[in-house]
């Protein structure tokens, strides 16, 4: 109890006199009471007049005064335990970002990145803070706590930051305290400028220093022994001038800051991140189909097959190579050619059809190759500098082992036949679905868990799951959380196209990239809005998405009637918004044809084997590469957070830009989202990003054409022809950087 309680607690009650407003056997509130039990001496009985009318007249409601006598002492060991729990915590801290749901779910960082934190921290008074963000290996104990001081920089809030060095999970926290060294030094700076006497503010320091001095409870030993030294010095220097000169020294202010007491230290709960490997938060992805990469329609192609392309894909400039579902595919109820119900003599089927004689999810499809095949084309792949990519699809054909070995794990119908996915009006006929409660709950989802243990074993890392928000959301927690428990650097992509919520929840318990709308945001302000709401609301904390163009399932409506110009521009979008970007095979050659009246395929890879020309005229191969380049050369397309959208006065342009905190790396980017007519627009240089005035100049490089020149003044004027090129790429050189 601070001496302030106890001189509040005297003049509430002395000794043999009654409390005003206090009554035997009633108490008062926390801190205020005198009644028998709390020390202060048994308060003489009260009149009945100054006892409240219900009190006499309902002893049953309000217990006699010996029982609640007895209640007292546990009364009062409650209420001491929460003023106790209350005062621990002097300094408020609150409105700390990031904490996902209150802490419930982890935040998402890159290893070897700055996590920043930030938080509002005050207190009462006028004292001068200190506050702390803290970092351990998530479970670590007390002693493994690392400190990174927190700074103030706007109306109480503060901000911090630290490297995650590991890809891991994390704790964090913060703490503020009470720094009244530094609020001594503040106070005194300020009446020694004033010219007031400050003999009494020279001893209150000095005494401060030697309290720290004798308490040693922080700092390394040099600075505890340099603590120790300063306490004599000031005591051995009599002399005011000395000794003021001393205590106001910068090396004493850092000293008394690394091993002075922290007063009233108070304690944010613990929160959690986890760090991700880089290709988490950057990667550029390439989807083929592995049957159809032999050249010839009529030949199932081979994992050798896929071997034979991997130059082509990483001169492209992609590093992830994913492969939809490789394993067996079932022969009942087998969809033909454009998804056709009835199927024919050597249609291969959809490979979402999983499962059949040969085996289920742990199985290679025989025509595709052996796993020592496959162990191989892994090796190949990393040798290009490629990282393979699987697909999880948790569904399994009707001739799958796992109806047979564990029937409880689907359901079934009345008449005893199994039920089938249904999509009204879609009709899946060639896939059932697992359900994962009743008898199939633990045996499906270790089942589960296990096939992913089982392919990391041979050398996958990326997972693209199908579908994940038709599933159970504690099941995914429990499975990733399994895998990233034992292999961190396993990545998930949830494909989930369904709502926003939805989408998020997924990503908040532990899918590490996002399938997201932006396959549908084709106009210039529903794409600010988009990007707005990703890089800039809460979910930037814990959801990346993947920007992928197309898939095998959804051929955009923008492309099918857009020609190459649209690919372009697509491409663009993605490929530098986003720190995640994807392309299905076939976007290279502007490959548009669609069912329909559909977003989908004609003759799609999905229920056939096709074979391509991919060098047919009219492709978009070097804008992939340039856009690739750009990604890896240039730091400010590595983040994803750091968009800006910058004034172009026309709607059919978008004209954003990106760069670096220390802007050495600082692009440009206007992009004509008409892709039929050419667009001009008036557009602002941000010259006041780098501190210029709007009239001066900067240089910039043209970065598709590497000319050089420069812009004077704030407004320029663009042209771009989507029939030429839609888009302009420009990196702005601050003044005096290097070109």
């Amino acid at each position: 109890m601070t001496s302030k309680t106890k001189t509040e607690t005297k003049s509430a009650a002395t000794p043999g006199r009654k409390a005003p407003g206090t009554s035997k056997g009633q108490g008062t509130s926390k801190g205020q009471g005198t009644g028998k039990g709390q020390g202060t001496g048994k308060a003489p009985a009260p009149s009945k007049a100054s006892q409240p009318a219900k009190a006499s007249t309902s002893r049953k409601a309000s217990g006699t005064g010996a029982a609640k006598a007895r209640r007292r002492p546990a009364e009062s060991g409650r209420s001491e335990a929460r003023l106790q729990a209350l005062a621990a915590d002097r300094i408020a801290i609150e409105g700390v970002s990031p904490e996902i749901d209150g802490g419930r779910f982890p935040a998402k960082s890159v290893a070897g990145a700055l996590f920043h934190v930030e938080a509002d921290i005050f207190g009462d008074g006028h004292e001068v803070l200190g506050a702390a963000l803290r970092l351990r290996p998530a479970g670590a104990g007390e002693a493994d706590w690392t400190e990174t001081p927190m700074v103030l920089f706007d109306n109480d809030r503060w901000r911090g930051h630290v490297v995650l060095p590991e890809n891991r999970l994390y704790d964090y926290t913060l703490i503020a305290w009470r720094d009244l060294f530094a609020s001594w030094r503040s106070e005194v700076s300020k009446k020694h400028g004033a010219g007031v006497p400050i003999s009494l503010e020279i001893e209150e320091g000095c005494r401060l220093v030697a309290k720290a001095a004798e308490a040693g409870e922080r700092g390394t030993p040099a600075q505890r022994k340099a603590l120790k030294a300063l306490d004599k010095t000031l005591r051995e220097h009599r002399a005011e001038g000395e000794r003021f000169a001393l205590l106001m020294s910068d090396d004493t202010a850092a000293l008394m800051a690394q091993a002075g007491p922290r007063t009233n230290l108070s304690h944010y709960k613990t929160l959690q991140v986890f760090a991700d490997r880089q290709a988490a938060a950057f990667s550029a992805w390439y989807e083929l189909m592995p049957r159809s990469q032999s050249g010839d329609p009529e030949r199932h192609g081979t994992f050798d097959d896929v071997i034979a392309r991997l130059p082509y894909v990483r001169e492209l400039g992609f590093d992830v190579l994913y492969f939809p579902p490789i394993h067996p595919i079932g022969t009942t109820n087998r969809k033909g050619r454009n998804n056709s119900l009835v199927h024919e003599p050597g249609d291969p089927g959809s490979p979402y059809a999983i499962g059949s004689a040969e085996g289920g999810h742990d199985a290679i499809h025989p025509e595709l190759g052996s796993f020592a095949d496959f162990r191989r084309l892994v090796a190949a792949a990393e040798e290009h500098g490629l990282e393979i990519a699987l697909d999880f699809a948790v569904q399994c054909s009707p001739d799958h082992p796992w109806i047979k070995e564990h029937p409880e794990w689907f359901d079934w119908r009345p008449d005893g036949s199994i039920k089938f996915a249904e999509n009204p009006p879609k009709k899946y006929e060639d896939i059932v679905n697992v359900h994962f409660y009743r008898d199939a709950i633990p045996g499906l989802w270790h089942a589960l868990r296990d096939v992913v243990l089982f392919w990391i074993e041979q050398g996958v890392k990326i997972f693209r799951v199908d579908n994940p928000h038709t599933k159970p959301y504690p099941f995914w927690e429990w499975m990733i959380g399994e895998v990233q428990a034992r292999h961190p650097d396993a990545i998930f992509l949830a494909e989930a196209f369904t709502r926003p919520k939805v989408m998020k929840r997924l990503a908040k318990l532990g899918f590490t990239q996002s399938y997201s709308y932006f396959t549908w945001r084709n106009h210039k302000q529903e794409l600010v809005d988009y990007l707005a709401e990703l890089t800039r609301e809460e979910c930037r904390h814990y959801m990346r998405p993947n920007f992928f163009v197309n898939t095998p399932d959804i051929n955009p409506t923008y492309l099918q009637h857009s020609g190459r110009p649209g690919f372009q521009v697509r491409l663009m979008l993605a490929a530098t918004l986003a720190g995640n970007y994807g392309v299905y095979s076939g976007f290279e050659l502007c490959e548009a044809a669609a069912v329909p009246g559909k977003e989908e395929y004609l003759n799609s890879e999905k229920y056939e084997i096709r074979a391509w020309d991919w060098d047919r005229p009219g492709n978009v191969k070097d804008d992939i590469r340039l856009v690739n380049d750009l990604r890896r050369r240039h730091p400010a397309l590595q983040t994803f957070t750091n968009v800006a959208f910058y004034n172009a006065w026309n709607d059919n342009i978008l004209y954003y830009g990106k760069r670096t905190p220390d802007l050495s790396s600082f692009l440009l980017f206007a992009v004509n989202l008409d892709p039929h007519n050419a667009q001009g627009a008036h557009f602002e240089v941000p010259l006041w990003e780098f501190g210029l005035p709007d009239e001066a100049a900067i240089e910039v490089e043209d970065l598709v054409t590497g000319s050089h020149f420069t812009w004077h003044g704030k407004v320029q004027h663009l042209w771009l022809d989507p029939h030429q090129r839609p888009y302009a790429v420009w990196r702005l050189i601050p003044p005096g950087a290097p070109r």
